[in-house]
């Protein structure tokens, strides 16, 4: 499938993971539309001048006439859904405002396309953490929730799949493990927290007791999945895919691998107040690998440097 020309909506798009989407489809000569809220001039999304090379349109995920009104006006022929509330803790703090922007601002999202728009493929992009605290998932396992954050993730999931089911929308689902990489600013998230720390010369300060296990995928590869997930939405349209690595590590064993890449001793504090999270979980990948023949490039170990020289920028702006 040729995008070039074709019209995407990116949910989410000024942020991490959405900011790597922007610039591999504006690399294929798409026309991408992005709704936001607002923005930090620091971001990747506008240090790689994304702002200037996409159409940025200021609307909440959350205000359905306005995501129905850009679907129409800009004639809109795929969708990313990826705007989301990802912090856990803040979830817990304040579960309204992550139901309202994880579950039904993809409702938003799904019933736009539904009634104002023609569109050919909608992804959603779901997490691991739907799947709740089963330690090593696949597509078949149930999606479950404890907690505000991981029960709008399946909720969501399910929305995605009933509309799919109900009204015969070309809809997929993707649930990732944690992603890394340049320009993820939720300095909250282990890596970004470890870069910080790193470039300030600061403690870095461990929720958890250090032993919480997750996988790590390069947000490169992810991208790599998104777009193929798309370029087949004929044979994929309905599915679920699991997209992860096989570098399932704890916190100490990560900052272990970065100390060993890096040279570098990393200081940090175990604090141990962690509040709903899941102690260990990972995802299984094959059935993207075996379907679509996708797998991860990258490892951690031959990313670092790259990241770690994004962050020394970031910060020194």
């Amino acid at each position: 499938m040729d995008l070039k020309d074709k019209n995407f909506l990116v949910t989410g798009g000024t942020g991490f993971i959405g900011s790597h989407l922007v610039e591999e489809l504006i690399s294929q000569k798409s026309n991408v539309i992005v709704p936001y809220i607002s923005y930090d001039s620091k971001s990747y999304f506008f240090e790689k001048g994304l702002h200037k090379k996409s159409t940025l349109v200021s609307v909440d995920k959350k205000d359905f006439r306005g995501i129905a009104n850009t679907i129409s006006k800009y004639k809109i022929d795929y969708v990313f859904d990826l705007a989301a509330q990802t912090i856990v803790e803040t979830a817990y703090q304040n579960p309204f405002e992550t139901f309202a922007t994880n579950i039904m601002g993809t409702v938003n999202v799904l019933e736009s396309a539904r009634l104002y728009g023609n569109v050919s493929g909608i992804i959603v992009i779901s997490s691991d953490k739907a799947y709740g605290k089963i330690p090593k998932a696949n597509e078949n396992s149930p999606l479950s929730g404890d907690h505000p954050y991981e029960t709008s993730k399946a909720s969501a999931d399910l929305i995605a799949k009933t509309y799919f089911k109900t009204y015969k929308m070309p809809i997929v689902t993707c649930r990732f493990g944690n992603v890394y990489g340049e320009g993820d600013t939720n300095f909250s998230r282990i890596i970004p927290g470890i870069m910080r720390a790193i470039v300030l010369n600061q403690t870095l300060r461990l929720r958890s007791d250090g032993q919480y296990i997750r996988d790590y995928v390069y947000v490169k590869d992810i991208i790599d999945a998104l777009i193929l997930v798309l370029k087949n939405i004929r044979s994929t349209k309905g599915e679920s895919f699991n997209v992860s690595s096989k570098e399932n590590l704890s916190v100490i064993e990560l900052i272990k691998i970065l100390e060993k890449t890096l040279g570098r001793k990393i200081n940090y504090k175990i604090l141990n107040i962690a509040i709903n999270e899941i102690p260990k979980q990972s995802i299984d990948y094959k059935k993207i690998s075996t379907s679509l023949n996708w797998k991860p490039k990258y490892k951690l170990s031959s990313k670092v440097q790259d990241i770690l020289s994004w962050y020394s920028s970031y910060h020194a702006q």
